[in-house]
């Protein structure tokens, strides 16, 4: 059942919309004005329609749809390729405290918020404050703002001592807070960064051997799709490929 404040994804015949539902709102469309009064009580799979008649399923959406498809981006994001395995990599789960930086449009944060609720906790810090309020209206697209903590603040400023259970890094040079970031995290947590260069893997790289950070590793993931058509498969003309490069690794003495 519907109730007010679910997300919703409305597909038409070649338009898809994913909104939050509203008590007593209209949601405009070029097909037509919805009336979200109509949504709620109503069943995942049922049809509804414009005041023009134009018709939409009323899907059930998906985090990869709510982040591929229904957040606005401000910044580019972390794609699900890769903030799924961030995810798994680090170990995220339900109860954990977890630091990310860099938040930007908020998309890794969703999956990481998904994975440590109900009692978990992602605390958020971001130097630009312009992103934080999309990045938690995104977040309450997502349903999942009451599971993170978005603070106006750089990584230059201190962090929680021993608070962390593990973290995750997207700012431009992560080499220059290498020891603040290890302060925060308890003793054998394991730390991911993003960087898009080579030669800022190596920087961090470097500096996380500095700070006796161990189980160092490097990882490029690529995404290829390929055209549904059984009697002529063949791989899609574009493909997601290098986004970032994932290092990983753990707190040491």
């Amino acid at each position: 059942m519907i109730k007010e404040g679910n997300t919703v994804h409305l597909k038409g015949k070649k338009n898809s919309f994913f909104i939050k539902v509203e008590k007593d709102k209209i949601f405009s469309t070029h097909k037509g004005n919805i009336d979200l009064n109509q949504l709620i009580g109503k069943k995942f799979g049922d049809i509804i329609q414009t005041h023009t008649g134009e018709k939409f399923f009323v899907l059930k959406p998906t985090l990869f749809e709510i982040i591929m498809y229904g957040i606005k981006r401000q910044t580019q994001i972390i794609y699900p390729k890769d903030s799924a395995f961030i995810t798994l990599k680090l170990g995220i789960t339900d109860g954990m405290k977890v630091l990310e930086s860099g938040v930007g449009s908020a998309a890794l944060t969703i999956v990481m918020a998904n994975a440590v609720k109900p009692t978990g906790k992602i605390y958020a810090f971001e130097r630009e404050e312009k992103y934080i309020k999309q990045a938690y209206e995104n977040l309450k697209l997502a349903n999942l703002d009451k599971f993170v903590e978005i603070k106006h603040q750089s990584l230059e400023e201190k962090l929680p001592e021993d608070f962390f259970d593990t973290g995750f890094i997207d700012v431009r040079e992560p080499w220059l807070y290498i020891e603040n970031i290890k302060n925060s995290l308890k003793n054998g947590a394991a730390i991911g960064f993003l960087v898009p260069t080579t030669n800022q893997v190596s920087m961090t790289l470097t500096a996380l051997k500095e700070h006796n950070f161990l189980d160092l590793e490097v990882v490029e993931l690529l995404e290829r799709h390929y055209k549904p058509v059984p009697d002529r498969l063949r791989p899609e003309d574009r493909m997601v490929a290098h986004t970032g490069y994932l290092i990983f690794a753990k707190k040491g003495f």
